[in-house]
């Protein structure tokens, strides 16, 4: 009887222990298999990857390879109008500052081996300018690349191509700043040239952006050309002035236009062809805007009465530094 109740209790003994062992190594981390089966992510899943995927995207700047092409026969302008679709054309075009009725034989393009429609992703402004994080809202406005860029607390929103004043009538360098603005506009120049979307930031001089045809090549009066797209965007974002007793109480946004175009020479977009850094800003040009944000936060006019108390404070603390 004695016996038999060691027995059991024994094989009891021996089954606990056993159980206590499976259970440690089932709490152990086990190596993946190489050929294990993962699991299927769910629909919300893959949704919020390619959400984050494609926000990457936006800001990552492609690495492309470009190439001159100059279209010599009417063949080869149709052959190029098959071979891409029209957004992809439009992305050429763009990089070009060019419309497409401008595109004609013996005329030499540039032209990426990755087209792309998103044109922030050709940008040759920096995705973020430090030098631009206390300013809401900047339009830039690059002679020297003929393009403009814009910015909201230094982080690039948006760029394109421009067509800026031609060599006898340039656009005036400086920092300037939204004034008025009118849909549609009549030329001080010439009464049958109609300007949409036309943005002011020199009043007396009567200079702005507006919507006028890009021949690939500084050409306007003085004004600053752009897609019609861009000018309906810039016309929607940019803030005017605000006036009172029609002394200007308060900024507009502002316009800081700087860089020098070299009229005698090639397209510089075309050098793109060599590095694809080729148009982006260089220290000269850094230097001028860092510039006009020192003019810029003097002005109290670009601050409201507690902004611009800061802003001293913040000048007097950069002027001991310095």
């Amino acid at each position: 009887m004695k016996k038999t109740t060691f027995h059991k209790n024994y094989t009891l003994f021996s089954l606990v222990v056993v159980f206590f062992l499976l259970l440690i190594a089932c709490s152990e981390d086990v190596p993946e298999k190489k050929n294990s089966v993962l699991p299927e992510p769910s629909v919300d899943t893959l949704q919020e990857s390619n959400k984050i995927k494609e926000e990457v995207r936006e800001i990552k700047r492609l690495q492309v390879r470009y190439s001159i092409d100059s279209l010599l026969t009417r063949e080869a302008l149709d052959s190029f109008a098959s071979n891409y679709t029209e957004r992809e054309r439009n992305t050429i075009y763009a990089l070009n500052r060019i419309e497409e009725y401008r595109v004609q034989p013996n005329i030499p393009i540039i032209i990426p081996d990755t087209i792309a429609e998103n044109l922030n992703l050709y940008s040759p402004f920096p995705k973020e300018l430090a030098i631009l994080d206390s300013i809401p809202k900047a339009v830039l406005i690059a002679q020297r690349i003929q393009g403009f860029a814009l910015y909201e607390d230094g982080k690039l929103v948006k760029w394109g191509p421009v067509s800026s004043g031609k060599q006898s009538t340039p656009t005036p360098n400086g920092l300037h700043y939204g004034n008025y603005k009118a849909k549609r506009k009549v030329s001080t120049v010439n009464k049958d040239w109609i300007l949409p979307y036309y943005f002011n930031f020199m009043n007396f001089e009567g200079v702005g952006v507006h919507q006028y045809n890009l021949p690939g090549f500084p050409a306007s009066h003085a004004c600053v050309r752009l897609y019609m797209e861009d000018a309906q965007f810039i016309y929607d974002w940019a803030k005017m002035w605000k006036l009172e007793d029609d002394i200007i109480v308060r900024n507009g946004t502002p316009f800081m236009v700087f860089g020098n175009y070299n009229y005698d020479g090639p397209a510089p977009w075309l050098d793109l062809s060599k590095d694809m850094n080729n148009n982006d800003l260089n220290e000269e040009e850094l230097q001028t805007l860092k510039n006009y944000v020192s003019e810029y936060r003097k002005d109290p006019r670009n601050f409201e009465q507690e902004e611009t108390e800061v802003a001293k404070n913040d000048l007097a603390e950069n002027s001991v530094k310095q």
